[in-house]
């Protein structure tokens, strides 16, 4: 079956194209975020103008008519607001036309098992890191197959945090990748490092460094704070690994692009001889591709919704979300 996924949480408008697993085609527009950041109206308006063209730049992509599709996927949450209604309605629009089924699919969830295909991993230990959400996740068969959150961010997902830090201290564009290109050859400031149990906290983290930008070199600013942040996620994560007996580890998430926090990891794991995975930075950052991986799974399980019954949700917690 060829399905269309359709991804519109934060400031990426996508759409992917999967057939028995194998993903044909992966478009994406983005909103630049400049120096300022997003705001949610503005991006909801870009994706309204790149709809049309990103899901038609797929299909050429993939060599097929729109006809062809038989199913279709779409992010429902969690996500900002009017981002995900503009999602929805492309989605919506396309299977009533088409008349094939239609699934409301969860980010994460999407996130997860599409870093498992393709690291090859069966039942990981996740860590989920992204703008939003920062989570660390396990796949549970009882009473029904639900993603758990054994930890979690107690404030601000990772990515956001240093996203913000990177605002407040004027970088261009305002990412956390591009805080990870100025912390090369920075030195470590002790920074508030939060961690209790498998959670943690960011903003004590964030607060500090900012407000050191006056007095302390940017790049060793830099530096701390991502070494800081990942160092966190690292303890919590390998307590969790440790206390469920897993055997293998995955990341994904827009943050699980870094080559700093995978290092990590992977050193990590080495330690304890786990196996450790994830995709490619592709499928790291938002993509359709992963909703449509996540849909196609859930089509062939019987899983799919009315169109009257499909809606957003800005606060789509992964344990509440049906999983392939």
């Amino acid at each position: 079956m060829l399905v269309l996924g359709i991804e519109s949480s934060a400031h990426t408008f996508g759409a992917g194209v999967v057939e028995r697993g194998m993903v044909l085609a992966n478009e994406k527009r983005m909103y630049r975020i400049g120096t300022k950041g997003m705001i949610p109206a503005r991006v909801a308006e870009l994706h309204a103008k790149n709809a049309a063209p990103v899901i038609k730049a797929a299909l050429d992509r993939a060599g097929i008519a729109a006809e062809d599709i038989g199913g279709v996927g779409y992010t429902r949450g969690p996500g900002m607001g009017p981002c995900l209604q503009v999602g929805m309605l492309a989605a919506k629009t396309l299977a009533d036309r088409l008349r094939v089924p239609i699934v409301p699919v969860n980010h994460a969830v999407a996130h997860v098992e599409i870093a498992k295909k393709e690291a090859g991993l069966k039942n990981p230990i996740a860590l989920y890191v992204s703008g939003g959400n920062s989570q660390i996740l396990r796949l549970e068969e009882k009473p029904s197959r639900h993603y758990t959150v054994l930890g979690e961010t107690f404030d601000i997902g990772v990515g956001n945090m240093l996203d913000a830090f990177a605002r407040g201290i004027g970088l261009n564009p305002a990412w956390g990748s591009t805080v990870a290109m100025e912390a090369r050859g920075g030195r470590y400031i002790a920074m508030p490092y939060t961690v209790k149990g498998m959670d943690f906290s960011f903003t004590g983290l964030l607060t500090h460094a900012s407000g050191l930008a006056k007095d302390r070199s940017r790049k060793d600013l830099c530096y701390s704070i991502q070494e800081t942040a990942f160092a966190m996620l690292c303890e919590a994560t390998e307590r969790a690994l440790l206390m469920t007996n897993s055997s293998e580890l995955c990341v994904c998430g827009g943050v699980a692009q870094s080559e700093r926090l995978k290092e990590m990891l992977a050193g990590m794991c080495k330690e304890h001889r786990i196996r450790f995975g994830y995709a490619g930075n592709e499928y790291n950052a938002d993509n359709g591709a992963m909703i449509a991986y996540a849909a196609e799974r859930l089509i062939e399980k019987g899983v799919h919704a009315r169109l009257r019954d499909c809606d957003v949700k800005q606060r789509y917690r992964i344990e509440e979300a049906t999983v392939p």
